[in-house]
């Protein structure tokens, strides 16, 4: 699940950029409206975080502003106001959820998913992905293979998420790193590919067709027939 965070205290951004990529989601960051804006008309997420009191402006304003451009992804609002009216006025203006601050974060977690399971479609599909008999739950952030429970590390599943939305298609190092890591790391290192031997070893190593595929010079493609 790629999400967007807007919130432009810095702690409180590193701290939840943290904690929400340990929980198993693709975050990108903002500091500022105009920033924010830009993220979110460019990239396709799946929900956002909003704080209201941004440096250039309101976080009202820019959650008008998304709905006015196309972006439909469900908004949580994070705010130190904690009157009944600023959380009215939110909810009302765009925004889906309203959680004030200080916080706890499973607090957080919990409307995160509460609020990806309500703006699912009927038979909620949206937060599931198969590739022939293996299954993801994006929202219980759990993987099985012919009905067997894989035991996989959060980043473990951020990557097999990825290799599952680009089922058939070759993505390389450098598209695992952006998209999974974020390229928080010096694009030379070994990490993709220890990840990748481990998942391996966790998805494919139950006696089934080999799903994860390596094309040596190139990169790797989850195999979708």
């Amino acid at each position: 699940m790629r999400l967007l965070l807007v919130e432009d205290e810095p702690d409180i951004q590193s701290f939840l950029k943290s904690s929400l990529s340990e929980a198993g989601y693709q975050v990108e960051a903002a500091a500022d409206g105009k920033s924010a804006s830009q993220l979110a008309v460019d990239g396709q997420f799946d929900i956002l975080i909003v704080d209201l009191g941004l440096p250039d402006q309101d976080g009202i304003s820019l959650i008008l502003k998304l709905r006015q451009l196309g972006v439909s992804a469900p908004v949580l609002i994070l705010s130190a106001r904690r009157s009944v009216d600023d959380r009215v006025r939110g909810l009302e203006q765009g925004g889906d959820d309203y959680l004030t601050k200080p916080f706890a974060l499973a607090e957080l977690l919990a409307r995160l998913r509460n609020l990806l399971k309500r703006n699912s479609p009927p038979g909620s599909e949206a937060t599931r992905l198969r590739v022939l008999d293996l299954e993801l739950d994006l929202l219980r952030r759990e993987a099985t293979r012919a009905g067997q429970l894989l035991q996989l590390t959060p980043q473990e599943f951020v990557l097999l998420e990825y290799l599952c939305r680009n089922a058939g298609r070759v993505v390389t190092r450098s598209m695992i790193l952006d998209q999974v890591w974020g390229m928080r790391i010096q694009p030379d290192t070994n990490v993709v590919d220890v990840h990748i031997y481990r998942l391996r070893g966790k998805v494919d190593g139950l006696g089934q067709q080999p799903l994860i595929r390596t094309l040596r010079g190139v990169g790797y493609v989850l195999k979708d027939r």
